[in-house]
Formats: structure tokens, sequence, C-alpha cells
């Protein structure tokens, strides 16, 4: 089978793209990729690492006020679907997938028009602009939250979940742990707030160190590269608690996540397709600055259920975040119930679930 798959900006959508390609790779050694993405975005950096074949197109994203640079967008746009058209042409693809990002736009769409199998998957609760303008020509949806089918014609959706979650299945804990400097006998919680980090979580637990000091659990506190000399800095000043270890930033992720007992993070779909999965309860601050304010939503899917706690960003401070930690992980009973329905939540097998959509597109169409 040939395929392409387009997606870029965010890692949101890079990763769970590259998580599909090594579950497909898995199960079809015949199978081969081409990945189109743009000149500049973090995929043109990350997928050709992974030895996979990149091509890139130009294309910018449309803005939501009225503006000169949508005209332009639009002119990007039909010579995208034309550069796009000219790759396919080229690679002679079964199936086009896109995982999200504005450069999904041309090549799907380029894709429809060479009559290629077309697949899309959201990642979140509430899709962005690009997949609303795909799901009228696309043969299929997948979606990662049941929420998404509003926004779709129903008859196209199809819950597949995120790849992602399938990368952190069976990964040793105990092993995670000891690589992060954390004891194998206390419970641990794990804070982040993505790759780059975030200030308003990073400043809650710095002015925290003091209480976090006194309690019979530890913290793996990852900072994100750009905040991690501050709060280095703030450390040393206040004296950094034993049971807190700090890092920037952690290149294994899933394996320390497997050894996790609470995760306190934004909620970006990626991270919350990992730790439903595990059935690993947390503590979300959903990212107030992304557009549609799609974390708050995707958050709110668990915390309705009762797979994690809700803190936005305005109520975040070292007091409110103590007391949820507290609230969690030194009750026992409520945390074993979220764990059970973080885990009911998650879709450990969404990689084969996404590519059997695919493999039946691909038949239909040689019928």
């Amino acid at each position: 089978m040939k395929i392409v798959v387009s997606g870029g900006g965010t890692g949101g959508h890079i990763y769970p793209a590259l998580a599909l390609i090594r579950e497909i790779q898995k199960e079809n050694k015949d199978a081969e990729f081409l990945y189109i993405g743009t000149k500049n975005g973090l995929e043109s950096k990350i997928v050709p690492r992974e030895k996979i074949a990149f091509k890139s197109i130009h294309i910018t994203g449309f803005k939501r006020k009225l503006s000169f640079e949508n005209v332009k967008t639009v002119f990007r746009f039909l010579k995208g679907v034309k550069d796009s058209k000219r790759l396919l042409k080229e690679f002679k693809p079964d199936i086009v997938i896109g995982t999200g990002g504005y450069v999904c736009g041309p090549v799907v769409y380029a894709a429809h028009k060479l009559r290629i199998p077309t697949i899309i998957h959201e990642q979140n609760s509430v899709p962005g602009l690009t997949n609303k303008f795909l799901s009228r020509y696309v043969n299929k949806i997948a979606i990662c939250f049941e929420e998404a089918k509003n926004y779709f014609p129903s008859e196209k959706v199809v819950f597949t979940g995120n790849p992602r979650a399938s990368e952190v299945i069976g990964k040793d804990g105990i092993k995670g742990r000891l690589s992060a400097g954390l004891s194998t006998t206390k419970p641990a919680v794990l804070i982040f707030g993505g790759s780059r980090g975030a200030r308003p979580i990073n400043e809650a637990v710095v002015k925290a160190f003091a209480e976090l000091a006194e309690k019979p659990y530890q913290i793996l506190y990852i900072t994100g590269d750009v905040h991690y000399e501050d709060v280095k800095k703030e450390v040393e000043l206040i004296g950094s608690p034993t049971n807190v270890v700090i890092k920037p930033f952690i290149h294994n992720m899933p394996e320390v996540l497997a050894g996790i007992d609470l995760v306190v993070s934004r909620a970006g779909a990626t991270s919350l397709a990992e730790i439903t999965s595990l059935g690993i309860p947390s503590i979300l601050v959903p990212s107030p600055y992304v557009t549609n304010n799609h974390q708050e939503k995707n958050a709110r899917s668990l915390c309705d259920y009762g797979a994690a706690e809700l803190l936005l960003e305005k109520d975040l401070n070292n007091k409110s975040l103590v007391y949820h930690i507290d609230r969690i992980l030194l009750n026992k009973e409520n945390l074993h119930d979220m764990k059970i329905k973080a885990k009911k939540m998650g879709v450990p097998d969404s990689a084969s679930r996404l590519y059997s959509v695919m493999k039946q597109l691909v038949k239909s169409n040689h019928r």
C-alpha cells in the first residue's frame, strides 16, 4: 500500500501521524509513505529524522478576521493544490490522510479531485477551520472525542481515538521512574506544560515548593527548555525540596508516564490520549490561548466522566494546585476510581483502528 500523510504546524498534528506510520510499518512491511508538509513547519525537521520521504508545499493559514492576507492565502491554496496534484501523480498513493494543520487543506483537496480515497483525523473535541472545510470532500473522518461528531456529516464519522495512545502501551514504568531520578516506592506526580512549558504552571509550582517539600509524594516537574534556567534560579534561592525532581525536557515520555500516578498538564489532545490509554488520573489546566478554546472542551470531556479534575488558569495558584493534588493522591479511593474511569476512556488500539479504516477505504476503491 502507498500512503500519503499530511499534517503540520504543531506536534499535536505531527506525532499522531508518525505513530500511525509506525503502526502501519509493523503490520505491513511493504507499505510506502510520502509525508507532505511545509518547508518552515516543525514537520520539516521531525519527519526526515524518522527516515520518511518528505516533500513540501507553500501554504499559510486563513486569518479569522477579514484581511488582504486572506486573498493571498486563497492564491497560495490554489497553487498548493496544483503542487499537491503533481506530487500525488508522481507518487500514486492508494490513500491520503490528513492529520491536521492548514497544510492538509490543499493536499487532501487535491487527492479528492484526483479521486484518491481520503480521510482526515481530528484530534480535538472542536475541529479547526481546515478539517471543517475538508469534511465536505473526504470519504471518512476519524475522531478522538465523541463531541467532535456534532461538527461533521454523521455518515462519514468513525471513532478511532488518537494513534499516540498506542505508543505508550507496554512500557516499563520502573525503568521510566529510575531514568527520571524518581524513587520507586513513593507515589509520583508529573507536572508539565507541553514541550515549551507554560509560565502560569511554572509560577504556581515554584511558589508551592515549601508546601510540597512536606508531602509524602514526589514530583517530577518538567519546565520546558525556555523556562528551565529561570526556574533553577528560583529553586536555588528557596532551597530545592528533596522530593522534587526538575528537568527541562524528557525524551522518553511514554516510559516515564508508565510509572506515574497523577499528571498535571495542559489539555492537548495528544497528552490526553496518552494518559487515558494508561489510565492515569489528571489535573488539567487548559491553555486559554488556543483556537476555539478547544483545550478546555477537551478537558471537560474527561472531567465530566470523572477521569480528571479541571483547574482553569485563572484559578491556578500554589494553594489551588496543592489542594487538587492532595485531593486525588492522598485519597486512595478517589485515586482508584479516577484511574478506572481514565482507563475506560482510553483507546490503546487507536493506531490499528485508524489503519483498519484506511484499508477498508482502499479495498472499496479497488472494487
